[in-house]
């Protein structure tokens, strides 16, 4: 079997979580997956297969028609990637043809407050995000027109300088 990219063969610390605590050092040390770990279940299709098996198991043709955009090869390989890591167990049922089932698995079961956490907090601050999108749509228009019209002034300049006679 082989690794999968940006894993590495052994575990490693990551430092401790007192009050001298670096968050950067996650991100800089080989030894630590933590970053690796974010990566994969902070996407949002891990999130929405994690939300969706939070109570019952579920087959990939159910999670497929659950889960709006997911292509068949990206739900296939996110539900490996979470099986690899141990959060979801795959269960093959002898039938014609046969039946797969996912479900989370305990240390799955446990990312599930944290998601539900986000969830909320997303849902209390919505209003405040879509006004600050707004606001930053608005000023980026105004810088852009700005630069543009900056941009022209500067043309017309300089078809005026050649334009005079020497």
């Amino acid at each position: 079997m082989t690794m999968e990219d940006g894993t590495s063969k052994s575990l490693g610390s990551c430092g401790d979580t007192d009050d001298d605590y670096d968050v950067l050092q996650w991100d800089t040390r080989e030894d630590c997956e933590v970053r690796q770990i974010l990566d994969r279940i902070a996407d949002k299709w891990s999130l929405l297969v994690i939300a969706l098996l939070d109570r019952r198991s579920l087959r990939f043709t159910e999670l497929r028609r659950k889960i709006d955009g997911v292509s068949q090869r990206m739900l296939t390989r996110t539900l490996r990637q979470l099986e690899r890591d141990g959060l979801v167990s795959r269960t093959v049922h002898p039938t014609v043809p046969p039946r797969v089932d996912y479900e989370l698995t305990p240390l799955g079961s446990t990312l599930h407050d944290t998601i539900r956490a986000l969830v909320t907090w997303t849902e209390e601050h919505q209003n405040e995000i879509a006004a600050a999108r707004a606001a930053y749509d608005t000023r980026a228009a105004a810088e852009q027109e700005t630069a543009q019209r900056e941009a022209a002034e500067r043309q017309a300049v300089a078809r005026q300088a050649l334009t005079l006679p020497s």
